[in-house]
This record gives structure tokens, sequence and C-alpha cells, in this order.
């Protein structure tokens, strides 16, 4: 039963990824877990790094939690990254997400953090419906849609490319509260971790990505009226 002092009860299994040979990662995760009080509730799972297909790896640990979930039974099923830590987490605002959730018989994931493309508001304030684009740091998928997306097989396709390829009824925690860490990236290619870091790591870019999409309608319509506004100025002084 989710009640207010452990909203974190709604998710039947709640696992995080880890290479074994990350001590300081597990370390750091297990200090934000339990600042956030679940610690107690998470489920380590030791990987060792693919030797030469890193976004194979991370498929296979992935798909690896969600079986595992399943098999447990699990109605819902949270999964982390080991980098993951967590910002203004409030109880209150995941009670009220995931009483959503409970109402909401036909969603299919839920992320804590993500990349997204698009939001749109629900009925419930600290809950959007998103176009999710990437990240697969903190996000939990319902039974149903676990059950059938464990079907996938590799296909050289990255697993979070996959979930925007399948992705319907995608919901997101607002403000989202859970980031991935600006340590360089044992799972990406360099050229990519370096541009990720160039432009202010992970964390600053999925809160830019937020904030755009909350308040994109007002950032277009002032971006015409100073073109306007430039535009007659030069006219002026032209």
């Amino acid at each position: 039963m989710t009640t207010l002092s452990d909203p974190w009860s709604f998710f039947d299994q709640i696992y995080c990824i880890s290479i074994d040979t990350r001590y300081d990662r597990r370390t750091e995760a297990k200090n934000h877990f339990s600042e956030a009080g679940l610690l107690d509730r998470v489920e380590f799972i030791l990987v060792t790094k693919h030797p030469n297909n890193p976004e194979k790896g991370i498929f296979e640990s992935h798909m690896n939690c969600l079986k595992k979930g399943l098999e447990a039974g699990a109605k819902n099923i949270l999964v982390f990254e080991d980098d993951v830590f967590f910002q203004n987490y409030h109880p209150e605002k995941l009670t009220d997400a995931v009483r959503f959730l409970k109402n909401k018989k036909n969603w299919n994931g839920f992320f804590l953090g993500a990349i997204i493309g698009k939001i749109m508001q629900t009925e419930v304030q600290s809950v959007v419906k998103i176009q999710y684009s990437c990240l697969a740091h903190a996000y939990a998928l319902n039974r149903s849609f676990a059950r059938e997306f464990v079907q996938e097989p590799w296909n050289n396709l990255p697993y979070d490319n996959l979930l925007k390829k399948r992705g319907k009824e995608f919901y997101a925690l607002s403000p989202m509260i859970a980031f991935q860490g600006r340590a360089s990236s044992d799972n990406k290619t360099v050229f990519l971790d370096r541009m990720r870091r160039a432009f202010g790591g992970l964390p600053f870019i999925q809160r830019v990505s937020e904030f755009y999409q909350y308040h994109k309608r007002i950032l277009v319509y002032s971006h015409v009226i100073l073109a306007f506004l430039l535009l007659t100025l030069l006219g002026i002084l032209l």
C-alpha cells in the first residue's frame, strides 16, 4: 500500500544497475538512496562491462532487470543506474504522482529523470505526460508494458532509443528529481561523453530541456516580439 511516509512502496521491485568494478559509484548511490529513504528497497544488480559493445551491455543490463522484476511478480518495476542522484525530492509530490498512476490504468512508463521532447499537463500538478527522448537512469515500467518490452531482441538500437521508439503513455514527475552524475561515462563513447561535459554535463542538459518544455511558448513569443522590435527600430533608423 502506498503511503505518504513511503511513496516508494508503489514500486514492487527496485533495481540499480552497477558495473562490478565501480565501488565508488555504488557508495555514492547508496548515500543518495539513503537520503531519499529507499536504500533498503534497492537491489544492486552487478554487471560486467561488455568487452566490445557498451551499448549492448546497457541494453542487456536493463532488460535483465525487467525480466527479474517480472519473474518476482512485480506490478511496477523501478530501475536506476548507479550514477543517479536526487535533487529537491519531496515525498508528498511523489505520493501524488503514484496515486495518479494507480488510477491511470493505461500508463506504461514513469520517469523520475530524463531528457524530454514535449510535455502535456495532467489533472495532477506533480505529473506530466511526456514525449520521451533519452536517458534511462531513473524510470519505472508497469508489468504489462515491461512484459511486451522484454521481448525486443538486441538489434543495434541503444536501450533508450528503443524506449523512445516504443514509448506510449509515458509520464514524468514534475519537476523531475533524478539526474545522472557528472562522472565520465563507462558506457558511452569518449567523444559523446566529452560533448556532454562540454555543454555542462547531463544534469545541466536535463534541466535546460525540462525548463524549455515548460516555457517554450513564452520563449518563442518573446523572441518573435524581440525580432519585431529590432526590425521596427532598424526601419526607423534607416
